[in-house]
């Protein structure tokens, strides 16, 4: 069974946890949304890659979410997300999913 590359968790976490909050009002429900999806991330990065590689790639992970709040103030909101989620998206590719599963 081939495991789901952690760039399709990074986005879904990141693209559905703000459309669940965005289409619900709950902030909260968003935010279990990012962190399921980001725990999934994390496990797939600490089996291909190592904890260490897990733990910076979580960083950054989280460092997109917090850098998407200020973004969206400059580019709206929906821009903000995006852009953030390619970039983590990017680094997940070249990063996390290199180890041997």
């Amino acid at each position: 069974m081939t495991a789901v590359p952690s760039a399709v968790l990074t986005t879904a976490g990141l693209i559905g946890g703000y459309a669940t909050a965005r289409a619900t009002g709950n902030r909260p429900l968003g935010g279990v949304v990012l962190a399921a999806f980001g725990a999934a991330a994390f496990e797939s990065w600490r089996r291909r890659s190592g904890l260490g590689t897990a733990i910076a790639l979580t960083g950054v992970y989280v460092g997109a979410f917090g850098l998407a709040h200020p973004l969206a103030g400059k580019v709206g909101s929906w821009p903000a997300v995006l852009g953030v989620t390619a970039a983590t998206a990017a680094v997940a590719v070249a990063v996390g999913d290199r180890g041997g599963e």
